[in-house]
């Protein structure tokens, strides 16, 4: 009889993409056949947020995230924001995001990432919810990694007051020092099949200094596809190929990590709710 495969989390995948469908329910039944028993559906804007809301609802085993990401930060209005914060307050709704900082590829200016980010960082201080962060530079440059840090740092503590709500850096890309700072902020860190590309070897060291409890893995399907994947498009039960990478660096089996991966991911995007699908 096969031994079950531990039990893990895809803490960023979009199956709210055109390029799911209405393959969209069975590609996530696929994956949780096989054992990934978390998964967040991140909006970048608010028709994906609401596409995310809706499947989150249909399925009732996984989570929306709603949010603008910086590359469509320049091209909301004040109407599509009220419908977003209307959207936060959704039981469906784990967290807000993916937002951030793009430098990268500059979709929108930086001045409009930068209010686009702000903004988000308010309303998870108003609502308690997680944020889901994005962040690039563009090849052999750190700046948006940097300034990312210094609106953490000044949201952290602003206003007066202290804030604990949970950050997620997703699909984790930068140097180690970085990396360093953003867990002093009280960061998570998400690897997807980015850490297999050329340019991203700072991700090896990055996952074995990582502790346990701000820990993630995650596809950001349908995109980032770790090698070995079939076609074009990543789906979430490939995680377990990152998931692998992460348990061979950290020195331990994935069976031994998969479970923690899901007490990190409860702790802070579901708040320790629990759910049948997870094996005592």
């Amino acid at each position: 009889m096969r031994e079950a495969e531990p039990p893990l989390v895809d803490a960023h995948c979009h199956l709210n993409h055109e390029r799911f469908g209405a393959e969209a329910a069975a590609v996530a039944e696929t994956a949780r056949a096989a054992g990934v028993v978390r998964l967040l559906v991140p909006g970048w804007n608010l028709p994906s947020s609401e596409r995310a809301v809706a499947v989150a609802r249909e399925l009732g085993w996984l989570d929306a995230a709603v949010g603008v990401h910086p590359h469509d930060a320049a091209k909301v209005g004040e109407a599509d924001w009220a419908r977003l914060e209307a959207l936060v307050a959704d039981p469906a709704v784990a967290a807000i995001g993916e937002t951030g900082l793009d430098l990268d590829r500059l979709f929108s200016p930086l001045e409009a990432q930068l209010e686009n980010l702000d903004r988000h960082l308010d309303l998870a201080a108003r609502t308690g919810k997680p944020l889901v962060l994005h962040c690039r530079s563009k090849p052999g440059r750190r700046d948006g990694q940097d300034l990312l840090l210094e609106r953490l740092a000044g949201w952290r503590t602003g206003a007066g007051r202290e804030t604990a709500v949970s950050v997620v850096l997703h699909s984790f890309s930068g140097p180690v020092d970085y990396a360093l700072a953003a867990l002093a902020l009280g960061c998570l860190v998400s690897f997807s099949g980015l850490v297999f590309r050329a340019g991203e070897e700072a991700s090896a060291e990055v996952a074995r200094r990582v502790p346990d409890d701000a820990l993630l893995v995650e596809t950001d399907a349908p995109f980032l596809a770790p090698p070995g994947v079939p076609g074009r498009r990543n789906e979430p039960v490939h995680v377990r190929r990152t998931a692998a990478w992460l348990a061979a660096l950290r020195g331990e089996a994935l069976a031994e990590l998969g479970p923690r991966l899901v007490a990190t991911y409860d702790a802070h995007l579901r708040r320790g709710r629990s759910d049948p699908a997870v094996p005592a």
